[in-house]
């Protein structure tokens, strides 16, 4: 199997819903049994297990061991480092999300208050 160094190289990801373990290596350019122990170390690395304990990943699964993929082989990161890189990634998103949105809360809540105390 080819190596790609740079997620850049790597293959489109298909339309499909559900892609097998073999599929996703190709697409990751990650040999199987990485993946397996990347479930392990990556409590946001679950794929659906079916019949035989089979795992089928979803799009969004391809996209996170892409992710998972360029913070250890392209940026250095440690096992653990990546980890809590994508945690503290994950955390970052939602606190920006908040901001956004906390503005917006507080003036319908301000709103309602005014028309409490008429």
């Amino acid at each position: 199997m080819l190596e790609a160094s740079h997620n850049s190289e790597l293959p489109t990801i298909p339309g499909k819903r559900y892609f097998t373990i073999g599929e996703v290596s190709e697409l990751c350019a990650v040999k199987p049994h990485v993946l397996r122990y990347w479930e392990q170390e990556f409590p946001q690395l679950s794929p659906v297990k079916r019949r035989g304990n089979r795992r089928y990943y979803q799009h969004q699964d391809v996209i996170l061991i892409r992710q998972i993929r360029a913070l250890l082989y392209s940026e250095g990161y440690t096992i653990g480092g990546a980890r809590l890189q994508m945690e503290t990634g994950s955390r970052k998103a939602e606190s920006v999300q908040l901001q956004q949105v906390l503005p917006q809360v507080i003036a319908e809540l301000e709103g309602v208050l005014t028309l409490l105390e008429t």
